[in-house]
């Protein structure tokens, strides 16, 4: 099993079909950027994950009090641009995690100390905030690793022409 240390925290992507020097970049620079004091063990498991009808999951089995062993679980198949942007969700909730907004206690979900455990999937607060963060994040990801910047289409804004 390769681990890549990231200033204190571990990094250790494992599974089949994966890009591995893709995940190491991705899940290194948000480290870097967003959580450079602590330390944490980031286990990034990929797998097929099509039965769940999920792209990824983030999970912790800490005590709420200190979360810092995450396990992040991605779907192998999917292409480069939502692969990277999955990643970047999934280490967000991460991080929601490490700054105590998201925590689970008891069988209970909680954010910032309000219990949403019966919140519809769409209404959770820390999936809005992490949808909102997706795009802000894979565009810093671009910008700072001089990658590619990819084209943007907005079906719900073109406008056809007569």
């Amino acid at each position: 099993m390769d681990a890549t240390l990231v200033g204190q925290s571990i990094i250790c992507p494992v599974g089949y079909g994966y890009r591995k020097r893709e995940c190491e970049s991705v899940a290194s620079w948000f480290v870097e950027n967003y959580l450079p004091r602590h330390k944490l063990n980031i286990e990034i498991v990929h797998r097929g994950l099509k039965r769940d009808c999920v792209y990824g999951y983030c999970s912790t089995e800490d005590p709420c009090s200190r979360q810092r062993n995450f396990l992040i679980e991605l779907d192998t198949y999917m292409e480069s641009d939502l692969y990277i942007q999955t990643l970047l969700h999934e280490l967000w909730h991460m991080y929601q995690h490490v700054r105590g907004k998201l925590k689970d206690s008891r069988g209970k979900r909680f954010w910032k100390g309000v219990d949403h455990t019966n919140t519809d999937y769409e209404d959770q607060p820390w999936e809005v905030e992490a949808r909102q963060m997706e795009e802000y994040l894979w565009d810093c990801y671009l910008r700072d690793t001089n990658k590619k910047p990819r084209i943007r289409f907005f079906p719900n804004r073109l406008t056809t022409r007569n």
